[in-house]
């Protein structure tokens, strides 16, 4: 799988208990973290060494299921491009293609279980950091990097990825 390759957004946050913090820019001798806004939650923990090779393919696989099967909410018309055929396809339509994703993200999903799709769709579709979805969903804090690889784990086993 190739993944996009996407140009770093560079911007300077403080450094609180709890994470980089939203606001702007730190001022005085308050600790601050340079950070790439354009980075996946999960490539960051990935570059980080928090997610092994095979947890971090699961994500990027779920994650692209997610996209192809256009889950994510549109607020306009969509305009992306008209795709040609190539051999991958398998002699689908657009609409099958789409259809046979989204099969294949709910199945990944159930895989990990309603304790863990969660936790998945905050981090790996939502695009949300650790931090966000813990708060979002009512968890102690640090608690849910361990819960997010033992989904992954599930998908990967799901995708039969080794």
């Amino acid at each position: 799988m190739v993944s996009e390759v996407r140009k770093p957004v560079l911007v300077e946050r403080e450094l609180t208990e709890e994470g980089p913090r939203r606001g702007s820019g730190a001022k005085g001798k308050k600790r601050t973290v340079t950070m790439n806004l354009a980075e996946s939650p999960i490539s960051w923990l990935h570059a980080r060494g928090h997610l092994d090779e095979r947890q971090y393919h699961a994500g990027e696989r779920l994650l692209a299921d997610y996209e192809r099967a256009q889950l994510s909410p549109s607020v306009t018309m969509r305009w992306e491009p008209v795709r040609i055929r190539s051999t991958g396809e398998q002699d689908l339509t657009a609409s099958e293609r789409q259809l046979a994703a989204k099969q294949r993200f709910d199945a990944a999903m159930m895989e990990a279980g309603s304790g863990l799709k969660d936790v998945l769709w905050h981090v790996v579709c939502g695009g949300e950091g650790l931090p966000t979805a813990e708060k979002a969903l009512q968890w102690p804090a640090r608690s849910g990097k361990l819960v997010l690889k033992i989904a992954l784990d599930r998908v990967a086993d799901f995708y039969r990825i080794h």
